[in-house]
């Protein structure tokens, strides 16, 4: 045999033999080949998917495992949290603030300072009415049926209470549509029903504030042209000589009822002092 052709034959017998300097990672020829076969061998076709593929997909299966569940856990959280919030500050409508008490950790915060201006166009705050039990509402003078019923109601309560009980309650009604309810508009009308009830203005700000604050809810509803309406929860908060809210009245209520309700308020409260 040539020389050349013996050290070619010796030099290829050599690398053959010697161990690779760099092994492959993925998966050899050879594996797939005895995977196909054995999966051939168990369901008689020839599996569609490549191993390796396979491998990386369920990894994105488990990363998908892992991150999404706390994904959603944290957006219920969040929704949890904002309608926490939304019921914090909700009263439905003709419940009471906790069955004739404000007074425990558990009821709604209700109330706060404010700066409005009387029908004679003086500025009025919660400070000036301090002493007095008052009896508040919110509405507005162009209201077609609720808003006069309810201030009808108020009005002849408290002239119960007045004639019948000797007890005196100051009657407040706040406008919600402080737009078009100046102070003269606001006093022409409820002088057609008590000329003892208070008329509230003032800015669209400081009333929106006022409302924010003892949870009133109103929406302005267009009609027409440039007329609208105005949507509001139509409760009336009784509150003591200290301006704390105690009661929370709805609109099923009739004058007899409300002021039998703020009759039982007023001696629980005198029992309370003594």
């Amino acid at each position: 045999m040539p020389i050349s052709r013996f050290i070619f034959f010796s030099a290829k017998h050599r690398f053959a033999s010697a161990p690779t300097l760099f092994p492959r990672f993925g998966p050899s020829k050879r594996i797939q080949s005895c995977g196909y076969a054995q999966s051939a061998k168990n369901s008689y076709k020839r599996p569609t998917g490549h191993p390796v593929v396979n491998v990386e997909t369920q990894a994105s299966r488990s990363w998908g495992a892992y991150v999404i569940p706390p994904m959603l856990l944290g957006f219920a959280g969040l929704v949890a949290f904002l309608h926490y919030n939304d019921e914090r500050r909700a009263i439905n409508r003709g419940t009471e603030c906790n069955t004739g008490s404000c007074d425990t950790a558990a009821a709604p915060i209700i109330g706060g300072p404010f700066t409005l201006v009387n029908t004679e166009n003086r500025i009025i705050n919660e400070q000036d009415f301090l002493g007095n039990w008052v009896l508040l509402y919110f509405g507005y003078t162009s209201s077609p049926d609720i808003g006069p019923d309810q201030v009808q109601v108020m009005a002849k309560a408290i002239d119960t209470l007045e004639s019948k009980e000797n007890l005196k309650v100051l009657p407040v009604f706040v406008t919600i549509d402080p737009q078009r309810d100046a102070p003269a508009q606001l006093r022409a009308y409820l002088k057609e029903f008590d000329p003892r009830i208070v008329g509230l203005t003032g800015p669209v700000s400081a009333v929106r504030q006022m409302a924010q604050e003892y949870r009133v809810y109103f929406k302005k509803v267009e009609e027409e042209g440039d007329d609208y309406l105005v949507e509001s929860s139509h409760n009336m908060y009784l509150i003591d000589p200290k301006m704390k809210v105690v009661r929370c009245f709805g609109v099923e209520y009739n004058s007899e009822q409300l002021s039998k309700e703020i009759l039982k308020e007023m001696k629980k409260h005198q029992v309370k002092a003594e």
